[in-house]
Protein backbone atom coordinates (compact mmCIF):
# COMPACT_ATOMS: atom_id res chain seq x y z
CA UNK A 1 0.00 0.00 0.00
CA UNK A 2 1.05 3.65 -0.66
CA UNK A 3 2.35 5.57 2.16
CA UNK A 4 0.45 8.15 3.39
CA UNK A 5 1.36 11.18 5.24
CA UNK A 6 -0.81 13.65 7.10
CA UNK A 7 0.42 17.08 6.80
CA UNK A 8 1.10 17.84 11.40
CA UNK A 9 1.28 21.62 12.24
CA UNK A 10 2.27 22.11 15.96
CA UNK A 11 0.81 25.61 16.94
CA UNK A 12 -1.06 24.37 19.52
CA UNK A 13 0.61 25.76 22.29
CA UNK A 14 1.73 28.69 23.93
CA UNK A 15 5.17 29.80 23.29
CA UNK A 16 6.56 33.41 24.52
CA UNK A 17 7.06 34.88 21.00
CA UNK A 18 3.94 34.40 20.19
CA UNK A 19 2.58 35.46 23.77
CA UNK A 20 4.35 38.61 22.89
CA UNK A 21 3.57 39.38 18.86
CA UNK A 22 -0.34 38.04 19.62
CA UNK A 23 -1.13 38.48 22.84
CA UNK A 24 -1.02 36.50 26.03
CA UNK A 25 -1.78 32.68 25.73
CA UNK A 26 -2.32 33.00 21.74
CA UNK A 27 -2.27 29.37 19.86
CA UNK A 28 -3.92 28.43 16.97
CA UNK A 29 -6.82 27.58 18.84
CA UNK A 30 -7.37 31.75 19.19
CA UNK A 31 -7.80 32.35 15.44
CA UNK A 32 -10.24 28.94 15.36
CA UNK A 33 -12.64 29.98 18.00
CA UNK A 34 -13.37 33.65 16.93
CA UNK A 35 -14.31 32.59 13.14
CA UNK A 36 -17.86 33.50 12.47
CA UNK A 37 -19.77 32.24 9.29
CA UNK A 38 -19.76 34.81 6.30
CA UNK A 39 -22.58 33.78 4.42
CA UNK A 40 -25.72 31.61 4.60
CA UNK A 41 -24.35 27.79 4.98
CA UNK A 42 -20.89 28.48 5.73
CA UNK A 43 -19.19 25.75 7.77
CA UNK A 44 -17.73 28.12 11.00
CA UNK A 45 -15.86 27.80 13.48
CA UNK A 46 -14.32 24.81 12.40
CA UNK A 47 -14.58 22.97 16.95
CA UNK A 48 -12.69 19.72 17.60
CA UNK A 49 -14.54 16.93 18.33
CA UNK A 50 -13.31 13.83 20.72
CA UNK A 51 -9.67 15.11 20.99
CA UNK A 52 -11.03 18.88 22.23
CA UNK A 53 -8.74 22.03 22.29
CA UNK A 54 -6.01 20.21 23.12
CA UNK A 55 -2.26 21.50 23.89
CA UNK A 56 0.43 19.85 22.68
CA UNK A 57 2.76 19.77 25.28
CA UNK A 58 0.90 16.69 26.99
CA UNK A 59 2.21 13.12 25.59
CA UNK A 60 -0.99 11.63 26.04
CA UNK A 61 -2.79 14.44 23.79
CA UNK A 62 0.18 13.30 20.72
CA UNK A 63 -0.37 9.74 21.82
CA UNK A 64 -3.91 9.88 21.06
CA UNK A 65 -2.76 11.70 17.61
CA UNK A 66 -0.81 8.46 16.40
CA UNK A 67 -3.59 6.16 17.73
CA UNK A 68 -6.21 8.16 15.71
CA UNK A 69 -4.39 8.37 12.46
CA UNK A 70 -2.67 4.91 12.56
CA UNK A 71 -6.28 3.33 12.65
CA UNK A 72 -7.31 5.18 9.73
CA UNK A 73 -4.60 3.73 7.98
CA UNK A 74 -1.47 6.69 7.84
CA UNK A 75 1.40 5.59 7.72
CA UNK A 76 2.99 8.81 9.53
CA UNK A 77 3.04 12.29 10.20
CA UNK A 78 5.29 15.48 8.42
CA UNK A 79 5.47 17.73 10.95
CA UNK A 80 6.59 21.73 10.10
CA UNK A 81 9.78 22.65 11.34
CA UNK A 82 10.83 26.48 11.88
CA UNK A 83 14.56 26.92 12.01
CA UNK A 84 15.57 30.39 11.88
CA UNK A 85 19.33 30.81 12.42
CA UNK A 86 19.24 28.77 15.46
CA UNK A 87 16.38 30.14 16.56
CA UNK A 88 13.91 27.47 17.00
CA UNK A 89 9.66 28.08 16.98
CA UNK A 90 7.12 25.77 18.27
CA UNK A 91 9.50 22.97 18.39
CA UNK A 92 8.70 21.25 21.57
CA UNK A 93 6.13 18.81 20.40
CA UNK A 94 8.69 17.31 18.34
CA UNK A 95 11.79 17.74 20.54
CA UNK A 96 9.52 15.55 23.01
CA UNK A 97 8.59 12.94 20.56
CA UNK A 98 12.06 12.26 20.38
CA UNK A 99 13.31 12.12 23.35
CA UNK A 100 10.80 10.23 25.12
CA UNK A 101 10.12 7.69 22.21
CA UNK A 102 6.63 7.95 22.38
CA UNK A 103 4.28 8.02 20.21
CA UNK A 104 5.38 5.61 18.31
CA UNK A 105 4.52 6.57 15.19
CA UNK A 106 6.64 7.47 11.80
CA UNK A 107 7.37 10.77 10.98
CA UNK A 108 9.42 13.20 8.86
CA UNK A 109 10.45 16.86 8.54
CA UNK A 110 9.25 20.06 6.54
CA UNK A 111 11.18 23.02 7.13
CA UNK A 112 8.65 25.81 6.81
CA UNK A 113 11.36 28.07 5.85
CA UNK A 114 9.34 31.44 5.35
CA UNK A 115 9.59 34.23 7.26
CA UNK A 116 7.18 34.98 10.14
CA UNK A 117 5.24 38.52 9.46
CA UNK A 118 1.85 39.82 10.29
CA UNK A 119 0.13 38.15 7.23
CA UNK A 120 -2.93 37.10 9.20
CA UNK A 121 -3.70 40.92 9.95
CA UNK A 122 -2.54 42.26 6.54
CA UNK A 123 1.07 43.32 7.58
CA UNK A 124 2.88 41.10 5.47
CA UNK A 125 5.79 43.90 5.05
CA UNK A 126 6.16 43.74 9.12
CA UNK A 127 8.56 40.78 9.25
CA UNK A 128 8.05 39.25 12.89
CA UNK A 129 11.23 36.88 12.34
CA UNK A 130 13.25 36.93 8.88
CA UNK A 131 15.25 33.91 7.79
CA UNK A 132 18.97 34.93 6.75
CA UNK A 133 20.69 31.95 4.92
CA UNK A 134 24.26 31.38 4.78
CA UNK A 135 26.95 27.97 4.52
CA UNK A 136 28.01 27.97 8.12
CA UNK A 137 23.84 28.47 8.90
CA UNK A 138 22.86 25.36 6.79
CA UNK A 139 25.67 22.96 8.51
CA UNK A 140 24.64 24.22 12.03
CA UNK A 141 20.81 22.99 10.99
CA UNK A 142 21.70 19.84 9.18
CA UNK A 143 23.57 18.89 12.93
CA UNK A 144 20.56 19.74 14.78
CA UNK A 145 18.11 17.93 12.59
CA UNK A 146 20.90 14.56 12.61
CA UNK A 147 19.44 13.34 15.89
CA UNK A 148 15.87 13.02 14.59
CA UNK A 149 16.66 11.80 10.94
CA UNK A 150 18.33 8.98 12.89
CA UNK A 151 15.42 8.38 14.71
CA UNK A 152 14.15 4.35 14.13
CA UNK A 153 10.52 6.17 13.24
CA UNK A 154 11.99 8.49 10.67
CA UNK A 155 10.27 7.61 7.74
CA UNK A 156 12.86 7.14 4.78
CA UNK A 157 12.88 5.83 1.45
CA UNK A 158 15.58 3.56 0.14
CA UNK A 159 17.07 3.81 3.75
CA UNK A 160 17.68 7.69 3.52
CA UNK A 161 15.26 9.83 5.52
CA UNK A 162 13.34 12.31 3.97
CA UNK A 163 13.74 15.71 4.28
CA UNK A 164 11.38 18.47 3.09
CA UNK A 165 11.22 22.09 2.16
CA UNK A 166 8.23 24.06 1.98
CA UNK A 167 9.77 27.57 -0.10
CA UNK A 168 12.66 26.30 -2.01
CA UNK A 169 12.33 29.53 -4.13
CA UNK A 170 13.59 31.95 -0.83
CA UNK A 171 17.11 29.32 -0.88
CA UNK A 172 19.59 31.80 -2.50
CA UNK A 173 21.24 28.64 -3.73
CA UNK A 174 19.68 25.99 -3.50
CA UNK A 175 22.27 23.66 -4.51
CA UNK A 176 24.54 24.28 -2.24
CA UNK A 177 22.39 23.98 0.90
CA UNK A 178 21.18 20.63 -0.58
CA UNK A 179 24.87 19.77 -0.72
CA UNK A 180 25.98 20.51 2.77
CA UNK A 181 22.83 18.76 3.93
CA UNK A 182 24.42 15.51 2.27
CA UNK A 183 27.93 15.85 3.20
CA UNK A 184 26.89 16.21 6.75
CA UNK A 185 24.37 13.53 6.84
CA UNK A 186 26.94 10.92 5.10
CA UNK A 187 29.59 12.22 7.61
CA UNK A 188 26.97 11.31 10.55
CA UNK A 189 26.86 7.81 9.19
CA UNK A 190 23.39 8.05 7.21
CA UNK A 191 22.98 6.38 3.73
CA UNK A 192 22.23 9.67 2.23
CA UNK A 193 19.16 11.94 2.12
CA UNK A 194 15.67 11.75 0.20
CA UNK A 195 15.24 15.66 -0.06
CA UNK A 196 11.90 16.85 -1.85
CA UNK A 197 11.16 20.10 -2.63
CA UNK A 198 7.40 21.20 -1.81
CA UNK A 199 5.26 22.67 -4.60
CA UNK A 200 3.32 25.36 -3.27
CA UNK A 201 1.82 28.58 -4.26
CA UNK A 202 4.65 30.55 -5.36
CA UNK A 203 6.01 31.66 -8.99
CA UNK A 204 8.76 29.51 -10.04
CA UNK A 205 8.30 26.54 -7.75
CA UNK A 206 6.94 23.94 -10.35
CA UNK A 207 10.06 23.46 -12.37
CA UNK A 208 12.45 20.27 -12.08
CA UNK A 209 13.52 19.63 -8.71
CA UNK A 210 16.27 17.76 -10.04
CA UNK A 211 18.00 20.79 -11.36
CA UNK A 212 17.90 22.38 -8.45
CA UNK A 213 19.81 19.40 -6.86
CA UNK A 214 16.43 17.72 -4.87
CA UNK A 215 15.33 13.79 -5.44
CA UNK A 216 11.67 14.97 -5.99
CA UNK A 217 8.98 17.34 -5.91
CA UNK A 218 5.57 16.98 -3.58
CA UNK A 219 2.60 18.84 -4.73
CA UNK A 220 0.68 21.03 -2.39
CA UNK A 221 -3.11 21.39 -2.39
CA UNK A 222 -4.67 23.05 -2.38
CA UNK A 223 -3.70 24.75 -5.51
CA UNK A 224 -4.74 28.29 -5.89
CA UNK A 225 -6.00 28.21 -8.81
CA UNK A 226 -9.14 28.21 -10.57
CA UNK A 227 -12.22 31.29 -11.02
CA UNK A 228 -14.20 32.17 -7.85
CA UNK A 229 -17.69 31.48 -8.70
CA UNK A 230 -18.99 34.04 -10.86
CA UNK A 231 -21.87 36.28 -9.53
CA UNK A 232 -24.59 34.67 -11.28
CA UNK A 233 -23.85 31.65 -8.75
CA UNK A 234 -25.57 33.36 -5.88
CA UNK A 235 -29.19 32.54 -7.66
CA UNK A 236 -27.84 28.77 -8.05
CA UNK A 237 -26.56 28.00 -4.51
CA UNK A 238 -28.33 28.73 -1.19
CA UNK A 239 -24.68 29.15 0.41
CA UNK A 240 -23.72 32.81 -0.61
CA UNK A 241 -24.68 36.68 -0.79
CA UNK A 242 -23.49 39.58 -2.71
CA UNK A 243 -21.40 40.69 0.12
CA UNK A 244 -19.14 37.15 0.29
CA UNK A 245 -18.26 37.45 -3.44
CA UNK A 246 -16.49 40.89 -2.28
CA UNK A 247 -15.04 40.39 0.49
CA UNK A 248 -13.58 36.52 -0.53
CA UNK A 249 -12.15 34.76 -3.33
CA UNK A 250 -14.99 31.57 -3.23
CA UNK A 251 -14.74 28.38 -5.05
CA UNK A 252 -16.32 24.80 -5.03
CA UNK A 253 -13.97 22.10 -3.69
CA UNK A 254 -15.67 20.12 -7.14
CA UNK A 255 -13.40 22.71 -8.76
CA UNK A 256 -10.59 21.62 -6.46
CA UNK A 257 -10.46 17.93 -6.97
CA UNK A 258 -11.24 18.40 -10.85
CA UNK A 259 -8.28 20.61 -11.37
CA UNK A 260 -5.74 18.03 -9.45
CA UNK A 261 -7.05 15.13 -11.04
CA UNK A 262 -6.52 16.42 -14.83
CA UNK A 263 -2.93 18.27 -14.01
CA UNK A 264 -0.55 16.83 -16.08
CA UNK A 265 1.82 14.12 -14.70
CA UNK A 266 5.38 15.95 -14.89
CA UNK A 267 8.45 14.64 -16.48
CA UNK A 268 9.96 14.59 -12.65
CA UNK A 269 9.05 12.54 -9.73
CA UNK A 270 6.19 14.69 -8.25
CA UNK A 271 4.43 12.80 -5.14
CA UNK A 272 0.31 13.71 -5.04
CA UNK A 273 -1.16 15.46 -2.15
CA UNK A 274 -5.23 15.64 -1.78
CA UNK A 275 -7.18 18.25 0.55
CA UNK A 276 -9.93 17.32 2.55
CA UNK A 277 -10.95 21.15 1.97
CA UNK A 278 -9.82 25.00 2.81
CA UNK A 279 -11.21 27.64 4.53
CA UNK A 280 -8.83 30.39 6.12
CA UNK A 281 -11.71 32.53 7.16
CA UNK A 282 -10.54 32.76 10.91
CA UNK A 283 -6.93 34.01 9.73
CA UNK A 284 -8.28 36.81 7.62
CA UNK A 285 -10.50 38.44 9.78
CA UNK A 286 -11.89 41.43 10.13
CA UNK A 287 -11.18 42.93 6.56
CA UNK A 288 -8.84 40.62 5.07
CA UNK A 289 -10.08 37.88 1.75
CA UNK A 290 -10.08 34.54 2.29
CA UNK A 291 -10.06 31.91 0.46
CA UNK A 292 -12.76 29.56 0.94
CA UNK A 293 -13.74 26.25 -1.01
CA UNK A 294 -17.62 25.25 -0.50
CA UNK A 295 -19.51 21.82 -0.71
CA UNK A 296 -16.29 19.81 0.65
CA UNK A 297 -17.78 16.15 1.83
CA UNK A 298 -16.17 12.98 3.36
CA UNK A 299 -17.58 11.14 0.28
CA UNK A 300 -16.03 13.82 -2.36
CA UNK A 301 -12.71 13.94 -0.38
CA UNK A 302 -12.72 9.91 -0.21
CA UNK A 303 -13.72 9.52 -4.09
CA UNK A 304 -10.46 11.79 -5.02
CA UNK A 305 -8.35 10.10 -2.57
CA UNK A 306 -9.18 7.03 -4.05
CA UNK A 307 -8.47 8.07 -7.30
CA UNK A 308 -5.36 9.58 -6.43
CA UNK A 309 -4.13 6.68 -5.14
CA UNK A 310 -5.28 4.62 -7.88
CA UNK A 311 -3.45 6.13 -10.51
CA UNK A 312 -0.22 6.48 -8.46
CA UNK A 313 2.62 4.13 -9.30
CA UNK A 314 5.58 4.23 -6.82
CA UNK A 315 8.80 5.61 -8.27
CA UNK A 316 11.06 2.81 -7.20
CA UNK A 317 11.94 0.91 -4.19
CA UNK A 318 9.71 3.11 -1.26
CA UNK A 319 9.17 5.77 -3.11
CA UNK A 320 5.80 5.32 -2.38
CA UNK A 321 4.65 8.57 -0.84
CA UNK A 322 1.15 10.73 -0.97
CA UNK A 323 0.15 13.26 1.04
CA UNK A 324 -2.52 14.71 2.91
CA UNK A 325 -2.92 18.45 3.89
CA UNK A 326 -3.59 18.40 6.46
CA UNK A 327 -4.06 16.15 9.67
CA UNK A 328 -4.60 19.42 12.09
CA UNK A 329 -4.46 22.54 10.33
CA UNK A 330 -8.03 23.96 11.93
CA UNK A 331 -7.63 27.65 10.83
CA UNK A 332 -7.76 26.88 7.20
CA UNK A 333 -10.15 24.19 7.88
CA UNK A 334 -8.51 21.55 6.40
CA UNK A 335 -8.26 18.58 9.18
CA UNK A 336 -8.96 14.94 9.45
CA UNK A 337 -8.81 15.26 12.87
CA UNK A 338 -12.42 14.84 14.25
CA UNK A 339 -14.43 17.77 14.51
CA UNK A 340 -18.39 18.56 15.72
CA UNK A 341 -20.08 18.43 12.48
CA UNK A 342 -18.65 15.40 10.49
CA UNK A 343 -17.12 13.22 13.99
CA UNK A 344 -15.17 10.42 11.99
CA UNK A 345 -16.16 10.87 8.62
CA UNK A 346 -13.13 12.61 6.93
CA UNK A 347 -11.10 9.76 8.71
CA UNK A 348 -13.37 7.00 7.64
CA UNK A 349 -13.33 8.29 4.28
CA UNK A 350 -9.38 7.98 4.39
CA UNK A 351 -9.72 4.23 5.05
CA UNK A 352 -12.28 3.28 2.46
CA UNK A 353 -10.07 4.83 -0.50
CA UNK A 354 -6.70 3.36 1.20
CA UNK A 355 -8.39 -0.20 1.36
CA UNK A 356 -10.07 0.47 -1.97
CA UNK A 357 -7.24 1.36 -3.75
CA UNK A 358 -5.18 -1.70 -2.63
CA UNK A 359 -7.14 -4.18 -3.64
CA UNK A 360 -6.14 -5.81 -6.76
Amino acid sequence: MTRLLGLYLPQFHPIPENDEWWGKGFTEWTNVTRAQPQFRGHYQPHLPGELGFYDLRLPEVRIQQAALAREYGLAGFCYYHYWFNGRLLLERPLREVLESGAPDFPFCICWANENWTRTWTGGNAEILLEQHYSSDDDREHIRWLLPYLKDRRYVTIQGKPVLMIYRTGLLPDPRSTLAIFREEAAAAGLPGLYLIRMESNFPGEDSSPTELGFDAAMEFQPRMVGEPLPTWAKGKTRYLLPTAFRRNKIRDYDEMVRLALARPAPAYKRFSCVSPGWDNTCRRLPRLAANIWINSTPEKYQGWLYETLRRFEPFGPDEDLVLVNAWNEWAEGNHLEPDRKWGRAYLEATRRALVGAARP
